[in-house]
């Protein structure tokens, strides 16, 4: 990693005698370390800590501008991770600050990337091994001089190339793709317009195939009589006719034929 240019702020603190004195970053670190859990002055150096730090946060939210979210939440999740990296700073281990805060704030910057910015929520096994084969990708391209095939990056992430297949997928979930779109040359036709809508045909093809064996279900009267009714189209009177039964006698059949027709289609479904 290269090293940053970038310095912390150094702050002025009052002394007992009224004048100001100046203390680095560093100190503060040292000095809030230094003080006990109990202690009410904690809080602030803690806060003057992670304000002196906060150049560092900036900077490192500022590398990853431009790639599609905004710089303001990008230096909030940074900020965010200087506030990690400041609670959990032990001086008495001999690393430098910077050194241990860095790592932090990339790695929650990075989360945010993996956690935030999907169009489309998968699964963290899906969104790492897409990290993955994108460095796999890089690597094999340098190496191989040519891109890589899925066999390739199956053998370098000792993943089967079923799995290389699901996570490349599953990367097209990374973004969207706005239904305002134009896809023809002349820009008339937009990708929704290709998208069908709901087709109410295949609920009644649907009920076609299940009344067959609805109907089997009535005795030979009772389909004769719905027979002569709904494809017919003939009246009670022209059917009582037919049959040789009152047309009373005919609009009851019709009921409890049509009853027992529901049940049918109703439990067949």
């Amino acid at each position: 990693m290269t090293a940053l240019t970038i310095k912390p702020t150094t702050v002025r603190d009052v002394s007992p005698f009224g004048d100001t004195v100046p203390e680095t970053a560093a100190e503060l670190l040292n000095r809030l370390a230094a003080t006990p859990a109990g202690d009410r002055r904690r809080a602030r150096l803690r806060d003057r800590a992670i304000e002196a730090w906060l150049p560092l946060a900036r900077h490192l939210a500022h590398r990853y501008s431009g790639r599609g979210e905004p710089t303001d939440d990008l230096i909030q999740t940074a900020t965010v991770g200087l506030i990690k990296a400041v609670d959990k700073f032990d001086p008495e281990r001999g690393v430098d600050f910077a050194g241990y805060a860095i790592p932090t704030i990339i790695g929650e910057i990075k989360r945010h990337f993996r956690d935030r910015t999907w169009s489309v929520r998968v699964p963290r096994r899906l969104q790492e091994l897409r990290l993955a084969i994108t460095e796999a990708n890089s690597t094999l391209t340098h190496t191989l001089g040519r891109s890589p095939t899925v066999a390739d990056i199956s053998v370098h992430l000792g993943v089967t190339e079923e799995e290389v297949l699901e996570g490349l997928e599953g990367a097209r979930a990374y973004n969207a793709t706005s239904l305002s779109t134009p896809i023809s040359a002349d820009g008339t036709t937009e990708l929704g317009d290709t998208l069908g809508g709901e087709d109410h045909e295949f609920e009644l093809a649907e009920t076609r195939v299940a009344l067959g064996p609805a109907l089997a279900m009535l005795d030979e009267r009772e389909q004769k009589i719905l027979t002569l009714r709904f494809y017919g189209n003939l009246t009670q009177s022209q059917i009582a006719d037919q049959v040789g039964i009152s047309q009373m006698h005919v609009s009851r059949l019709l009921a409890r034929a049509l009853t027992k027709l529901r049940g049918e289609l109703q439990y067949g479904l």
